[in-house]
């Protein structure tokens, strides 16, 4: 592997080693981290947070409590492993206004759960990001937001950042979601937090529960009734949450393993909470050689090594109830589509097309010029196995899932993958690029 552009890397050409062997322990979980700060930040106590993500996307979480008046501390994890925060909670009513306008860079999920924080409150407040940030759809939670009272402007007539949020009197609603979003029930979740009577957010489909589960552990009365989520004003009391591996980022280690023709890597300490593990169905489908050894509970949540091994793959089709639990994880799937033999369709993931980039488009631009046979559908694609994929330049569009998803091609291709604009991996995993090297055996 070699890296072009000084400091934070530019661009990275990534070569077919010979064989894939070592133990990686993935960044600590966006999803629990975002989550972890925030809930303890409203909570009535002090909370130590540990693994806490260290990408780029929960430092603009913790950016925008500590502007509303949070006292965190943040220091490095022990043996390097994520972060370690000390959270002081001010309570559900005790955020200040900030000085300026709050920052939630090019992180969807921080922009989304603090709209649902903040909206109802006597306080002005202005949530903004970068420019994919501006360009993502925010009506789906002013809307709801809207109609519990909040008194919110935002851009292109509420659809578009920034959001403003002018105060308001926030009730209850009983709200249906066209698609399964965890970060559109976690939104009206946090806002019902402060809402005069029940809010329900009803999903066509189960979403990941870390808002449930966490809550619940801080006390709140979630009420679940299928894919149906249930809550009721409350204070929140402070817990400690050691942050599992997010399994997001042992996507693409365990894709490596499965398709390089001699690999066998151990990702450690990997997040399995059953509305997550839909990839490892998939994998399982595809035919995969992956294991699941030294299972655990960590605060709620299920925990476990993966064994990831060469294996021979089969096409599989890939919609319906999965989408939700591998939306993140689809960029990365396609390499293993590619090499597999026969078929593979990915349906109803319209989701994807307003990402960080446009997620389908974006594989469709790199996997064709690879060699890939790839058909490109409005709601996912359609991918036709071959036998080896061609090197390739391609650029990562920003999007942190794409530029992780070509270097993992880059390690089974037959030719260098240049991967331009491959800093975007920076946003969720800052150590990929030293743990790609440490798999190949090229440490430098």
């Amino acid at each position: 592997m070699s890296t072009v552009g000084s400091g934070t890397v530019k661009a990275v050409t990534v070569s077919r080693p010979s064989q894939l062997r070592g133990t990686i322990s993935p960044p600590g979980d966006k999803s629990i981290s975002h989550r972890a700060a925030i809930l303890n930040a409203v909570s009535v106590g002090e909370a130590r947070v540990t693994n806490f993500s260290s990408g780029e996307d929960c430092t603009s979480t913790v950016g925008i409590l500590l502007a509303l008046g949070v006292n965190i501390s943040r220091g490095p994890g022990l043996h390097g492993q994520g972060d370690s925060l000390i959270v002081r909670g001010v309570g559900m009513n005790g955020l200040t206004e900030a000085g300026d306008i709050l920052d939630a860079g090019n992180s969807g999920t921080a922009i989304r759960l603090m709209a649902g924080i903040l909206a109802g409150r006597d306080i002005q407040s202005i949530l903004n990001g970068d420019e994919s940030i501006r360009s993502r759809p925010m009506g789906r939670v002013i809307d709801p937001l809207r109609q519990m009272g909040a008194h919110i402007s935002a851009r292109d007539d509420g659809r578009l950042a920034p959001i403003v949020f002018h105060g308001g009197e926030l009730h209850g609603i009983d709200f249906s979601q066209p698609v399964a979003s965890a970060q559109v029930k976690s939104c009206l979740l946090f806002a019902g937090l402060r809402a005069e009577g029940e809010t329900t957010v009803r999903s066509p489909a189960p979403s990941r529960d870390h808002s449930e589960r966490m809550l619940r552990a801080m006390g709140a009365p979630v009420v679940e009734n299928g894919a149906d989520v249930s809550i009721t004003p409350c204070e929140l009391s402070a817990v400690d949450v050691d942050v599992p591996g997010d399994i997001s980022s042992a996507a693409f280690w365990l894709v490596a393993g499965i398709t390089h023709p001699d690999a066998e890597i151990t990702v450690r300490n990997v997040g399995l909470n059953p509305t997550r593990t839909g990839l490892l169905t998939v994998l399982e489908q595809m035919g995969a050689d992956i294991e699941i050894v030294n299972e655990r509970d960590s605060a709620g949540e299920p925990v476990g090594d993966l064994i990831a091994r060469s294996s021979k793959l089969r096409g599989v089709n890939i919609a319906g109830d999965l989408i939700p639990s591998l939306i993140d994880e689809i960029p990365v799937i396609a390499v293993a589509a590619a090499l597999a033999d026969g078929e593979t369709v990915i349906s109803e993931a319209e989701e994807l097309r307003v990402k960080e980039s446009d997620r389908i488009a974006a594989t469709v631009a790199w996997l064709r010029p690879a060699g890939g046979e790839v058909e490109d559908r409005p709601d996912g694609m359609t991918i036709s196995g071959v036998k080896s994929l061609r090197g390739v330049t391609a650029d990562s569009f920003g999007d942190h899932r794409i530029a992780m998803a070509l270097a993992i091609a880059g390690l089974v291709a037959e030719g260098d993958v240049n991967i331009e604009n491959a800093a975007a991996a920076d946003i969720s995993y800052p150590t990929y690029w030293r743990d790609l090297e440490s798999i190949t055996g090229v440490v430098g």
